[in-house]
């Protein structure tokens, strides 16, 4: 049966601040676990004032600390910008501190440009076998297998699930060859979604943590009453993907009625393909939408996102998400 979790990007409104937007994580987290949902991730960007995760331990800690069940984890934590033995000691801390319900998501696009990789005092490595070769230095720290030749305090032998993201297929590679359950962001990048899953489960080789595939895909709910309510909230994300695209970033903007309308037809067809694995509509369309994309993909799990900008209207989302997909 495909489990149901959800994404959060801890966005900063317009007119709202970080510490709302904080609240609001742990509110929302609070909220799908009533739901029965499977986990909680959030996502580490930087130089981005409209995401509010950039520190992404901390807001784990934060989350987890506001709820009981659910597991909580990155989803992900960008590995260039990091040491690995780094990310080993902060996720052993978090693992010691909430055991048995931590995730680590691992990524290695750095989640930010050129700049502020400098002010993250990150060297870049072009390489490409400098991501899996960081992924195993991090599963040594783990282990405490004394590989590396230090011992990660806190971190030796923490029960932290790893994760492989991606977006394209050399992440669907990465995942299969160290055994590992994979990630695709297909809720806004799904061009590869189908190529990668099919990688993922051609080449996949049992390891000590997995012993098949397990295949996650991001996918966007907008759920409401009425159709033409989930397409005005819609509408925020909506204006935050053509803002990003067009050079012009900032802060989650409220809906606007007839956005999608208002659009020249390039960043119109932009958006149907940046947004394609997109379910907008009540409770009963949402479901169909879902359940097309469930056997479209065969994933095993769905990770819910959707930029909405008002609180209680995101959480009546979810609900309807929830009910849909029961």
């Amino acid at each position: 049966m495909t489990k149901l979790s959800l994404l959060d990007l801890a966005h900063v409104t317009e007119g709202g601040d970080v510490a709302t937007s904080l609240a609001n994580a742990a509110d929302i987290a609070r909220h799908a676990e009533s739901l029965g949902f499977e986990r909680y991730w959030c996502a580490e960007h930087h130089g981005m004032e409209g995401i509010a995760s950039a520190a992404t331990s901390v807001v784990i800690g934060h989350v987890a600390a506001a709820t009981s069940t659910i597991r909580v984890g990155a989803g992900g934590i960008m590995l260039p910008n990091h040491s690995p033995l780094v990310i080993a000691e902060q996720f052993g801390t978090l693992e010691a501190l909430f055991p048995g319900r931590i995730d680590l998501g691992l990524g290695r696009a750095p989640g930010s440009d050129q700049r502020v990789a400098a002010a993250l005092r990150r060297n870049l490595d072009s390489n490409p076998d400098a991501f899996p070769r960081d992924v195993v230095e991090l599963q040594s720290y783990f282990a405490d297998d004394g590989r590396t030749g230090i011992r990660a305090t806190p971190g030796a032998g923490a029960d932290v699930q790893l994760y492989i993201l991606g977006s394209s297929l050399f992440g669907a590679q990465v995942a299969a060859v160290l055994g590992l359950p994979y990630a695709f962001a297909s809720h806004f990048a799904p061009q590869a979604l189908d190529d990668a899953l099919a990688i993922y489960r051609e080449r996949f080789e049992p390891s000590d943590v997995l012993s098949e595939p397990y295949a996650i895909c991001g996918y966007n709910v907008f759920a409401a009453d009425t159709e033409e309510e989930a397409q005005l909230l819609a509408s925020s994300m909506q204006q935050s993907f053509v803002r990003l695209r067009t050079g012009q970033p900032g802060k989650l903007p409220p809906p606007v009625e007839g956005y999608r309308e208002s659009l020249p037809p390039q960043l119109s067809g932009m958006l149907d393909g940046v947004l394609s694995a997109t379910a907008i509509g009540t409770r009963d369309q949402v479901r169909e939408q879902m359940n097309a994309f469930v056997e479209r993909t065969q994933a095993d799990e769905l990770i819910i996102a959707g930029s909405i900008y008002d609180h209680e209207a995101r959480k009546r989302s979810l609900a309807l998400a929830a009910e849909a997909f029961a």
